[in-house]
C-alpha cells in the first residue's frame, strides 16, 4: 500500500496523510452485491439516542463480502479490488467458473487475474481457503473460523493476520494479532495471507471536517464537563478528573473486564500480556 502526502495548499491538507489507492482498480460495486444501509445516528428502534457522538456522513451502500467462503472446489479469477466504506480493509471481486460473483477480503499481493480456490486440501497459496490441519506450520492467515461453518471471525480488519504455530490432535494453536495464543478447532477453514491495505493506521484526517464525513461528531471530554454531568467534571481550573471512568462510574483503566470461568478460557494458552492459564486442555 502506498500513501499519499498533500501539499499544504489549506489548512486541512497541512497534516493530511492520505491513501493513495495505488491497488484498486475500479470505482464502481458490482451492483448485485450491494445493498441500502441505513444509517443510524446513534439511535434505537425507539428513537432514543445510545451511542453519543454519532450523525451526519456521507451515505454507504453495504457490499455484501464472502466471509464464509462455502463454495468449495471451484477456482475462482480476481477481477477487481475495490475500496469498501464499510471496512479498513479492500476488498476483491472474485468471479467463479460457473459465473457467480463474490466478493472476499483482498489479501497483500492478491493481483487480478489471479486464480483461487477454496478446498479442504487447496494449496497454501495467497487469497486460498483451506482447513488449518492442511496448512503447514508457520502460515499467516485471516479470516479464520472459531467454528466449523461458521465463517471467518478472526483477523479480518487491515494488516491483521494470525500465524500457525503447531497442531494437536483435535486443536490447531494459532499467534493471534494481540499476541495470544489460542486453540482453534483444526477443522476449521481459514484464508492464507495477511488482510491488505497494511498501512490503514498511519493516515492521518488532517481536520475535523473529515471525520464528519464518516459520521463522527465531536467528542467532549469528561473533565470539561460539571459535576452533574460526568464523575470526572468539576473542579478548579485543571484540579479535576480523579482516577478514569465511564460516564456511569465504571473504570476504565485497570479494571478487568473478562467474564471469570468464560467457556473459551480452556481454548486460551497464553494471554497477549504473556500471562499463561492455568485451565488447559
Amino acid at each position: 500500500m502506498a500513501l499519499k502526502k498533500y501539499k499544504p495548499i489549506t489548512a486541512g491538507t497541512r497534516w493530511r496523510i492520505g491513501n493513495a489507492y495505488a491497488e484498486i482498480t475500479t470505482n464502481e460495486p458490482e451492483k448485485s452485491l450491494v445493498e441500502t444501509k441505513k444509517s443510524t445516528g446513534g439511535r434505537n428502534t425507539s428513537g432514543h439516542l445510545t451511542m453519543r457522538y454519532i450523525g451526519g456522513g456521507h451515505k454507504k451502500k453495504y457490499r455484501k463480502v464472502d466471509f464464509r467462503r462455502d463454495k468449495k472446489n471451484i477456482e475462482a479469477s480476481v477481477l477487481t479490488i475495490e475500496y469498501d466504506p464499510n471496512r479498513t480493509a479492500f476488498i476483491a471481486l472474485i468471479e467463479y467458473a460457473d459465473g457467480e460473483k463474490k466478493y472476499i477480503l483482498a489479501p497483500q499481493g492478491l493481483q487480478v487475474g489471479v486464480k483461487v480456490i477454496s478446498s479442504e486440501n487447496a494449496a497454501p497459496e495467497i487469497g486460498n481457503t483451506l482447513l488449518l490441519k492442511n496448512m503447514p506450520l508457520g502460515t499467516m492467515v485471516h479470516n479464520i473460523e472459531m467454528q466449523p461453518g461458521q465463517g471467518g471471525k478472526i483477523a479480518r480488519s487491515a494488516g491483521s493476520s494470525a500465524q500457525l504455530t503447531n497442531k494437536e490432535e483435535k486443536y490447531a494453536v494459532i499467534k493471534m494479532p494481540s499476541g495470544e495464543l489460542r486453540k482453534v478447532l483444526i477443522n476449521c477453514f481459514a484464508t492464507v495471507g495477511v488482510v491488505g491495505n497494511s498501512d490503514h493506521n498511519l493516515q492521518k484526517m488532517g481536520k475535523a471536517g473529515r471525520n464528519r464525513w464518516r459520521g463522527i461528531r465531536p467528542r467532549n471530554r469528561g473533565v470539561a464537563m460539571n459535576p452533574v454531568d460526568h464523575p470526572m467534571g468539576g473542579g478548579e481550573g485543571k484540579a479535576s478528573g480523579g482516577h478514569p471512568r465511564s460516564r456511569t462510574g465504571k473504570y476504565s483503566k485497570g479494571e478487568k473486564t473478562r467474564i471469570k470461568g468464560k467457556g473459551s478460557d480452556k481454548l486460551i494458552i497464553q494471554r497477549k500480556n504473556g500471562a499463561k492459564l492455568s485451565t488447559q486442555l
